[in-house]
């Protein structure tokens, strides 16, 4: 019996923050690209458990879970040489804490509208919405302040 092979999908969650019109990104050790912070789940984890896991891990914050908000699911061609795609699920939230990089993160970054080639694919389809929406300025914006 021949099957055709199975495409590689990897699926994600993302935390969405956008401060005076720029988002929040996160470059990971050894890679050369910056991501919308996030991962994938663990084992049987539902996408909140994964948002809070995630952002905690790479950016030492905690999440508040009420405020959890789905903004969009999104699905491209994944980003370098592996054959596949990436489902990412983006959530808005607020958060205590300060943001700071943890181990697993080489620098984050507050990117606008301009900035959308740093970012992979699915990334950017993010980026679209965001702008079509309203969200996030097509224009650059001032400097990240946390109101």
């Amino acid at each position: 019996m021949r099957t055709e092979p199975t495409e590689l999908l990897i699926d994600t969650v993302a935390w969405v923050l956008i401060v005076d019109g720029r988002i929040l990104c996160a470059r990971p050790r050894g890679k050369d690209i910056f991501y919308i912070p996030g991962g994938k789940r663990e084992g049987t984890e539902t996408d909140l458990q994964t948002l809070l896991r995630e952002i905690d891990e790479e950016l030492t914050v905690a999440l508040d879970p009420g405020t959890v908000t789905h903004i969009g699911t999104y699905e491209a061609e994944l980003h370098g040489p592996t054959p596949g795609s990436v489902r990412m699920a983006c959530y808005s939230a607020d958060y205590a804490g300060t943001l700071a990089p943890s181990s697993e993160i080489a620098e984050i970054g507050w990117f606008g509208y301009a900035d959308r080639d740093r970012v992979p694919p699915v990334d950017q389809l993010l980026f679209d919405d965001l702008v079509e929406s309203g969200l996030l300025p097509a224009q650059p914006g001032g400097a990240p302040q946390r109101r």
